[in-house]
């Protein structure tokens, strides 16, 4: 079988409107394609974006970019999308930029950052996504780590480049700049470069994405992807969101991360759709739905942060009739923004989970609308063969019992996964173990085989006796009216281990008090088995998070190891359980 069939099928089970055909027609799908032995070689833009979707589709758009602020718009076809691909990919190769060599790109969401994007897949150049967030510091540890061959950066962000070039003594074949910087070559410059370019024959378990951690648990690591892994390995994705051939897709993602080249890149372009691109320097949440409206966006992936923001919005301002699906990925989404999105929308949330290391690997797919179960995060992707395994490594076989997730390699290695932590033997061998590479998170599943999402197993708190999930107690707090966000995270107690602890930012209208603090220990009372409630409940204005919208609860976990007044009230708003003689107990309990 081909590789342009196995994308065809893709985009004919995506019009499938029948949902129970549609699905015993994906897991037909991905039981020939685990099965399938991979062709040596394959390079998805000549294959698939050039030989099939340029074939079919040459004046069909292929990207819509904005500016929320300004309301700047642009539009490029197959055709033209093409074209600046190949003249970037064409001036790398005049600076002897080939194969197997790497491009650290530190670029905005921007059209550039989409054609350099392709010209490394076309090449066989290795993309690194960077975060725009870099420091000096930060960017030579990663030239440390991995020495630049290549770069493209915003003007803005040369500077930085440019001091830690310095500092590692490393010289790049080209450095490629969006504005006008002396000893960088302006990307205006490429439009003298032909539209067509030669490309490279990439193996299909060559290396073709480096992506740096987001380092939510520790220090950033190389998540290495091939050829396939990416490329081939998201229409696991395609099928999880449900993209057509005639949708015009958005995700609000940087590109300085994995979920980028996830559902801005390959999710969209796999199939034949348009993809977009909304630049923001701020998450303005009326100008960014007003955009999403604008552009019609028929499908919308957001992380948790950005749907928080939104149901807040008043949404009968803007016409989304044609909005058909909306996703949410890079951390579970609590129930009551599920609820409250489908209210004013009549789209339900559809949460889905994966990693840098993966694809979509667990999710609720198109054809689980209305048979969705608020709060679960679906079931696992036909692609991979995911389960849970407790401490011991045995597979759990309880319903509602917490385990780790992990996916079974035995049966077949589903083609979504990475390929290694790059340089880092050790770290693969504590996620590579009996036949299982372990995702570092906890889930349960119920009896009718919906997966619940625990946390990252860094992230249980282990209280007494009890192991307590954070995302639970999050929900809880969030269902109530006056909460906005909520993180929740296991605090040092000489005599439980660990107390959990919630932070809370208010809803605008709401102020921190004692009163305040005593009804959400009340409202989770009422929803929380006793011993899952928080013990102390602290009201900040803002929480850590990585750039894509995750929670850093590892930087709240040891703010609370240091502080020296820890149990103690303060100048923080910060309020203690065993306080409230109105509780059922006044005792540190």
């Amino acid at each position: 079988m081909s590789m342009v069939s196995l994308y065809k099928e893709v985009m004919d089970l995506n019009m499938m409107e029948d949902n129970d055909q549609k699905e015993a027609k994906a897991k037909a799908f991905f039981d020939k394609l685990n099965a399938m032995t991979l062709p040596d070689t394959f390079n998805w833009a000549e294959e698939i974006f050039e030989g099939l979707h340029l074939q079919e589709r040459p004046n069909q758009t292929a990207l819509i970019w904005a500016d929320i602020h300004t309301g700047e718009s642009k539009k490029y076809t197959y055709k033209e999308f093409a074209a600046h691909g190949n003249q970037c990919l064409n001036r790398l190769a005049k600076a002897g930029v080939t194969i197997g060599n790497n491009m650290y790109m530190m670029t905005p969401i921007v059209p550039e950052t989409w054609f350099a994007s392709y010209a490394c897949v076309k090449g066989g150049i290795i993309a690194v996504p960077t975060a725009t967030t870099m420091t000096v510091r930060e960017m030579k540890f990663r030239f440390e780590t991995y020495q630049p061959d290549c770069i493209i950066a915003d003007q803005i962000y040369t500077d930085i480049m440019d001091e830690a070039l310095a500092l590692t003594g490393m010289e790049p074949k080209i450095k490629l700049v969006l504005g006008e910087k002396e000893g960088w070559v302006s990307y205006r410059q490429l439009t003298d470069e032909p539209t067509e370019a030669k490309a490279a024959k990439t193996g299909s378990k060559d290396l073709l994405f480096c992506f740096f951690t987001s380092g939510t648990t520790g220090l950033p690591k190389r998540v290495g992807h091939t050829a396939t892994s990416y490329p081939l390995g998201h229409l696991s994705t395609s099928v999880m969101i449900g993209i057509r051939p005639d949708d015009v897709h958005h995700n609000l993602s940087a590109p300085g991360w994995a979920k980028w080249a996830w559902s801005s890149f390959f999710a969209p372009l796999n199939v034949g759709a348009t993809a977009t691109g909304f630049n923001f320097k701020a998450l303005d949440g009326p100008k960014y739905l007003e955009t999403v409206a604008t552009q019609k966006v028929s499908t919308f992936c957001a992380p948790p942060t950005a749907w928080r923001l939104f149901i807040n919005q008043d949404i009968s301002k803007y016409d989304f009739s044609a909005l058909r699906q909306s996703i949410g990925a890079g951390e579970p989404l609590n129930p009551e923004v599920i609820s409250k999105w489908k209210k004013l929308t009549g789209t339900e949330i559809r949460d889905f989970y994966g990693q840098t290391e993966s694809t979509a690997m667990i999710g609720n797919a198109p054809w689980m609308n209305g048979k969705m179960r608020s709060g679960s995060f679906g079931s696992p992707s036909f692609m991979y063969d995911a389960t849970l395994v407790d401490d011991d490594g045995k597979e759990i076989t309880s319903p509602d019992e917490p385990g780790h997730i992990v996916v079974r390699l035995d049966r077949w290695r589903a083609i979504g996964l990475f390929t290694e932590y790059i340089g880092t033997p050790e770290k693969m061998a504590s996620v590579f173990r009996d036949n299982y590479y372990y995702t570092g998170d906890k889930a349960s599943i119920d009896p009718d085989g919906y997966w619940w999402f625990v946390g990252r197993s860094d992230d249980v708190i282990k209280s007494s006796d009890f192991r307590i999930g954070p995302f639970e107690v999050e929900s809880a707090l969030i269902e109530h009216d006056s909460v906005g966000e909520s993180a929740v995270v296991g605090v040092p107690d000489p005599k439980r281990h660990q107390l959990v602890k919630a932070f809370v930012i208010l809803k605008a209208g709401y102020e921190p008090s004692r009163e305040m603090a005593l009804e959400l220990f009340k409202h989770t009372i009422n929803i929380l088995a006793k011993f899952k409630i928080p013990r102390i409940i602290e009201f900040v204005p803002e929480l850590p998070k990585t750039l894509s919208g995750k929670i850093r609860r590892v930087e709240l976990r040891q703010n609370e190891t240091d502080r020296p007044d820890a149990g103690k009230a303060g100048e923080r708003k910060e309020y203690y359980y065993w306080e409230f003689p109105e509780l059922s107990s006044s005792k540190k309990e």
